[in-house]
């Protein structure tokens, strides 16, 4: 039985990535094959797909969900938006001295109220927040947020995050952070890529600030994991279903696309239209849509990783990371990537 420690490794803190490279495609790519490890640049990613393959991203968009304000009383509040239910509320993760109570407004930024109608989530970890008075509650949060740097990124946010910790595609309002794989791409190497005979095709997949949560069990079958909201269009479903009759190979950009397509396919089939998922992939998992992935250096002990073991196989990852870590590689969100070949029945 795999355990939490299984998933732990040494990070030295110079290797965290605090600013992105100086342009998107100019980070570090380690392809990842079962017995071999390739140093290549990601500038060299269309040499390693071929005409006919399909790579899918997800187009989601980074809304500006940290926001800073006060309790009714007078005591500082921040809030981290999880999700913008509709136009009037939204689950989100509240610090305070003391925890707010039902009934307690937040005044934030001088600009909005919020009243605080309960604790919500499946460990009560967030709070039911709905906006009082006047307002749309996206463009309020728009207007009056900053960008939600993950917790591993000591600067606040600065001019240069407002553009790079977006992607060039990103399209779908309601992620709190990053498809961090899809920040590697700019138009340029879209467009050649499809010059090339490479097929893109989108998804959207909100990614919620649950993804920064540390697993807290041991025994990591225990560990439930938060849901997120994705939409995957026909034409997305069509695409795949054209690479596979020409025995193309089907590449996720980033853990949140194989998240989305995976849980798409749990029926055996994969089904077009919006869901919900908290899959949780382990290594064991059978993978039924996905061939190849491309993602950046997860955190120890984090369900990514554990995602990234089940895909290319547990020995085969502690390798790349020790090879990332010796090799100097720049980890997490502004840090460089890795192309992964699926093993079959990888363990």
């Amino acid at each position: 039985m795999l355990t939490l420690d299984d998933f732990d490794f040494n990070l030295p803190d110079e290797l965290i990535a605090q600013h992105p490279a100086a342009d998107r495609t100019a980070s570090r790519l380690l392809h990842v094959q079962p017995g071999a490890l390739h140093d290549r640049r990601f500038s060299e990613l269309p040499e390693l797909v071929r005409p006919g393959d399909l790579l899918v991203f997800n187009d989601t968009k980074v809304i500006k969900a940290r926001l800073f304000g006060r309790k009714d009383s007078g005591g500082q509040v921040e809030v981290m938006v999880e999700r913008i239910v509709d136009a009037r509320h939204a689950v989100a993760q509240v610090r305070a001295s003391k925890s707010p109570k039902p009934g307690t407004r937040i005044i934030v930024e001088d600009a909005f109220t919020f009243l605080v109608n309960g604790r919500t989530g499946a460990a009560s970890e967030f709070f039911a927040l709905e906006l009082e008075g006047p307002g749309d509650l996206h463009t309020l949060i728009e207007q009056n947020g900053r960008l939600p740097l993950p917790p591993y990124i000591s600067h606040a946010a600065e001019v240069e995050d407002e553009t790079r910790y977006q992607t060039v595609f990103a399209q779908h309002v309601g992620a709190v952070a990053a498809p961090t794989a899809g920040l590697h791409f700019d138009q340029a190497m879209l467009d050649h890529l499809q010059e090339s005979g490479v097929d893109l095709a989108w998804l959207t997949l909100h990614v919620g600030a649950g993804t920064f949560q540390p697993v807290r069990v041991h025994n990591i079958t225990e560990h439930r994991m938060h849901s997120e909201r994705f939409d995957i269009p026909e034409a997305t479903v069509a695409a795949i279903e054209r690479t596979r009759a020409r025995q193309g190979r089907v590449i996720a950009v980033g853990t949140t696309s194989l998240r989305a397509l995976e849980s798409a396919a749990q029926g055996g089939e994969l089904r077009a239209g919006k869901a919900e998922t908290d899959i949780f992939i382990t290594p064991g998992y059978q993978f039924k849509v996905v061939d190849r992935l491309i993602t950046n250096f997860h955190l120890p002990k984090s369900t990514l990783l554990m995602l990234v073991s089940a895909f290319a196989g547990t020995d085969t990852i502690r390798s790349a990371y020790r090879h990332a870590v010796a090799e100097r590689y720049r980890f997490f969100s502004y840090g460089d990537a890795m192309l992964l070949e699926r093993q079959t029945n990888a363990i």
